[in-house]
């Protein structure tokens, strides 16, 4: 079974997402900051990393810059972020990233994302 790590600060949509990808096989680890989540990859080495690029304490681009710069993981990265800034966006791109879904987004098409990078 694949491990997915999310990271999201959001519980409401942690539990949505937990219940939709693990309807579909996958183990889900849930991290509410991003300093959980980069204990969490260290110590699991998750298939697929989700990160919300706003969290407390440490924000998604560490995390991505965490997993690329100090792991050295090709692990693959998809962000989420509700405030549609540009620069934020191509910063993660910059930083690793591989996928990016702007807020509020459809839970079927992250399946159809998660599925295609894990194929």
């Amino acid at each position: 079974m694949k491990k997915i790590l999310l990271a999201e600060d959001n519980s409401m949509l942690s539990l949505l997402l937990k219940f939709r990808l693990e309807k579909e096989g996958y183990e889900l680890l849930i991290a509410e900051n991003g300093k959980e989540s980069i204990a969490l990859i260290e110590e699991h080495s998750p298939a697929l990393i989700l990160t919300d690029i706003m969290m407390p304490f440490i924000s998604g681009l560490e995390v991505i810059s965490h997993v690329r710069n100090t792991l050295f993981a090709k692990t693959p990265i998809i962000v989420f972020s509700a405030s549609g800034q540009e620069e934020v966006v191509l910063k993660a791109f910059k930083l690793g990233a591989n996928d990016f879904m702007s807020k509020p987004f459809s839970p079927n098409e992250l399946m159809n994302r998660v599925q295609r990078i894990l194929r």
